[in-house]
């Protein structure tokens, strides 16, 4: 295969557009459109960018099919691990935050214990479902690759569906426990969902098929 197919079938497998490899390499369109259908070929300095770009190394663009594959593979299995992983850890948290809610609820109307120490340990369950989602999302390596980003309506209509569970959650659980001067700490659980949701569509890998 020769280079100008080679960039065409990488780009394919990425699906981005020309404009948006331009974009990356800092190069025009038509640049690309030239490359890929052997009128000119990438300049020197254009070389390390595009393997980059494609996560690939310079033998497997000149040449080295196997080693492609190769690559491809690990990359493929490594997006499926961290999949797993960030289901177990956002599954863990959401779970320890509404242990948070429940204890503060319990502690305060039913085992009748001191509503600062309760409100403490409320706070510091919170605390440890945070830090498991900023540590997992902190550790995971940058990826170079083409993100989708998710647009405002979107985001306002997930913001909306929570808004309204939490909304039906804290009027229920104060009605019940009449313990209004605690359950407002349903809100700040309610931001703590919305921002975690904001944080897994930004990093959702783009499915793009331009």
């Amino acid at each position: 295969m020769d280079l100008g197919n080679r960039l065409y079938e990488l780009r394919k497998e990425k699906k981005i557009s020309q404009e948006e490899v331009a974009e990356k390499l800092n190069v025009t369109r038509q640049t690309i459109s030239k490359w890929e259908t052997n009128q000119s070929q990438p300049d020197f300095d254009k070389i390390i960018p595009i393997c980059e770009l494609y996560e690939i190394t310079t033998d497997i663009l000149f040449g080295n099919t196997m080693e492609r594959k190769s690559t491809i593979n690990n990359q493929e299995t490594f997006k499926m691990e961290t999949k797993k992983k960030t289901a177990i850890v956002v599954s863990t948290s959401v779970f320890f935050y509404f242990i948070a809610v429940i204890w503060i609820i319990l502690s305060t109307n039913f085992f009748l214990m001191n509503e600062i120490i309760a409100i403490s340990i409320f706070l510091f369950i919170c605390a440890i479902a945070t830090v498991l989602l900023i540590y997992h999302f902190m550790s995971i390596p940058k990826q170079d690759e083409i993100r989708k980003k998710k647009s405002k309506q979107e985001l306002e209509k997930y913001d909306g569906v929570i808004e309204i569970f939490f909304t039906f959650a804290y009027l229920l659980v104060s009605f019940i426990t009449k313990a209004w001067h605690i359950t407002w700490l349903i809100w700040i659980v309610c931001i703590l969902v919305i921002e975690i949701v904001h944080l897994l569509i930004g990093t959702k890998e783009s499915k793009d098929g331009k």
